[in-house]
């Protein structure tokens, strides 16, 4: 089973309109309203390659009841822990011309509810999947993802860590299955500007050094590289399409190569991984099945 971990969940409501006025009232052409969280954009891609997972994190209030029956109205099972008192983030994304956005800070999360969800973790199996991903709410411990992984630490458990900078780092010694930082991301953990590819490979190589199995790194317009932990190196181009979304590209990939990886074809993964991406980017919301196989095709492999 795979296991996503959303710590921050939230409603994404986004709205469009031809031209904003700050200070004056402001008439939408157009809304849509998405389920969010990095966690949750996993395991709705990994829905759409027909691939189970189990969506865990915090949730609170009726943005959270919103949250969690959506959810399993698409058929994504869920094991959330609900919160007392608060109510789960609001984020407003204005679309006028430029983008414009104002993200909720969501609920405070007190150290028994952390504790909780340990203890679910704790029941995870051996083969199993575990995903991290995104940052850290201010109101946990900055270490949970270190508190995470040391505790299941010694089980067969593969750990998928898609986060930045320190928070990634602590975590590479309980050597991930797989991290994925994009280049500009790679380049900040060694204090550096990565201009070339043989640049990015050599930190890459760094990263498996320190303990990451598999090292994907995203290079937005320029594809994706994967170091895989067989000592192969893959190098995927760019799907081709109009870009009409930033969000959730990444965890799309990390959804698509996770699905891929149930082959135990490196290449193939980083190949779906970077449709399912593509296919994020190229939609409103997250990617869709037809497209993603279309892009997949576009790469010169059906999926397997």
């Amino acid at each position: 089973m795979i296991y996503t971990v959303t710590f921050n969940p939230a409603i994404d409501y986004v709205v469009h309109t031809d031209a904003m006025t700050v200070g004056d009232v402001n008439r939408s052409s157009g809304e849509e309203i998405y389920f969010g969280g990095k966690g949750i954009n996993v395991s709705m891609v990994l829905k759409e390659l027909d691939v189970p997972s189990r969506a865990l994190g915090f949730l609170a209030g009726f943005t959270g009841t919103a949250i969690e029956q959506g959810l399993q109205a698409d058929g994504i099972d869920t094991d959330f822990v609900h919160l007392d008192a608060g109510f789960t983030r609001i984020n407003v994304k204005i679309k006028a011309g430029t983008e414009t956005e104002l993200n909720g800070r969501g609920p405070e999360i007190p150290a028994e509810k952390l504790e909780k969800l340990f203890q679910k973790l704790d029941a995870l199996q051996d083969g199993d999947t575990l995903i991290l991903a995104g940052s850290i709410p201010s109101t946990l411990p900055s270490d949970s993802y270190e508190q995470i992984l040391k505790r299941l630490s010694g089980r067969n458990i593969r750990f998928v860590v898609d986060a930045t900078r320190d928070l990634l780092k602590n975590v590479l010694k309980y050597k991930p299955f797989l991290i994925k930082p994009n280049h500009l991301e790679l380049g900040e953990m060694f204090g550096t500007q990565l201009g070339t590819t043989d640049e990015i490979i050599a930190h890459a190589e760094k990263l498996q050094q320190m303990g990451a199995r598999n090292v994907l790194v995203s290079m937005a317009g320029d594809g994706a590289i994967l170091l895989d932990e067989t000592g192969g190196t893959h190098i995927c181009g760019v799907c081709r399409g109009e870009v009409k979304n930033s969000v959730g590209a990444g965890d799309s990939m990390v959804a698509g190569f996770v699905a891929g990886c149930e082959t135990g074809d490196y290449a193939h993964a980083l190949r779906l991984g970077t449709a399912a991406g593509g296919a994020t980017a190229f939609s409103e919301g997250l990617a869709k099945r037809p497209l993603i196989d279309s892009l997949l095709r576009q790469l010169g492999e059906t999926q397997q």
